[in-house]
């Protein structure tokens, strides 16, 4: 049984119905640890996503993507919702409207929940064969409207996905001393979670479907108008698992400390400088 009931042709569901199909999520998603979070299958309508698909076998990284290609996160393409055809596009344009806001505010209990516009890092992710994102925490600022990061969703696009293929959506305990849960990315699973700077989660398994097929995900995040000024802002928060063979962030924190030492117009300038150097 479909979870959201979105009609595929017209994109839109009554907010009732929006209302309703959360309600049975609520208590789950309210009390779990270390931080919120719920994973749902059969999530959409299986058509909307078969259109997704093939919008996105459509695409050319080159000229539609922004690929990231360094430790912490590599062999990953991330593609901007405006970038995509029509139905892809409208797709991301009704999970910023005002029945999926409803939708997770019922099942979060996180009110006034604002969408990005911008859909800064949002949009579809695509992972290679050899490519992963490693444990982190989200930025907790959207600069452009002065927002403070509360939600993301993430929607699989993998058809008959295994577990041994890597790519499993890891969420970490919030003082990085295990793993709490792992959700393989199948086809039509959604999972949703609350974002802090110790919620930590990632998928550091390397991608290695036999077929060289790509990990494919809808990437969504929201916001509310909570934001306090005299809180520290800070970028994505990378952090290596116990014994593992990951990589301390050096660039990131690097960039921190100039930023908490400099003041901010010699910042900006040096900081530009140090990402067109790549540093």
């Amino acid at each position: 049984m479909t979870i959201y009931q979105i009609d595929p042709d017209r994109l839109s569901i009554d907010t009732d119905a929006a209302r309703a199909a959360a309600r049975p999520f609520a208590e789950a998603y309210q009390s779990a640890e270390p931080y919120n979070h719920i994973c749902i299958d059969n999530f959409l309508p299986e058509q909307v996503l078969r259109r997704v698909q093939a919008d996105l076998a459509t695409l050319q990284t080159d000229e539609n993507g922004q690929t990231f290609e360094r430790a912490q996160e590599n062999l990953k393409t991330q593609y901007n919702p405006e970038r995509l055809p029509t139905y892809s596009r409208d797709l991301f344009h009704a999970f910023n409207a005002r029945p999926f806001l409803l939708f997770l505010e019922e099942m979060t209990g996180i009110k006034g929940l604002i969408p990005d516009p911008y859909y800064i890092g949002a949009g579809v992710h695509r992972v290679g064969n050899g490519g992963h994102l490693d444990i982190h925490a989200d930025f907790n600022l959207h600069k452009h409207m002065n927002l403070e990061r509360r939600l993301n969703v993430l929607i699989y696009l993998n058809d008959d996905w295994q577990e041994d293929w890597g790519g499993s959506f890891e969420i970490w305990e919030n003082d990085m001393s295990a793993q709490v849960e792992k959700f393989v990315p199948i086809f039509n699973r959604m999972c949703c979670f609350s974002t802090g700077s110790n919620t930590f989660h990632g998928n550091p398994e390397k991608v290695n479907h036999p077929n060289g097929e790509p990990r494919q995900s809808i990437a969504l995040y929201y916001y509310t108008a909570t934001w306090n000024p005299a809180r520290k802002e800070h970028s994505t928060i990378f952090k290596p698992r116990p014994d593992s063979v990951d990589q301390k962030d050096w660039q990131s924190r690097r960039h921190e400390i100039l930023g908490d030492w400099l003041p901010p117009a010699i910042y900006r300038r040096i900081y530009a400088r140090l990402m067109r150097m790549g540093i």
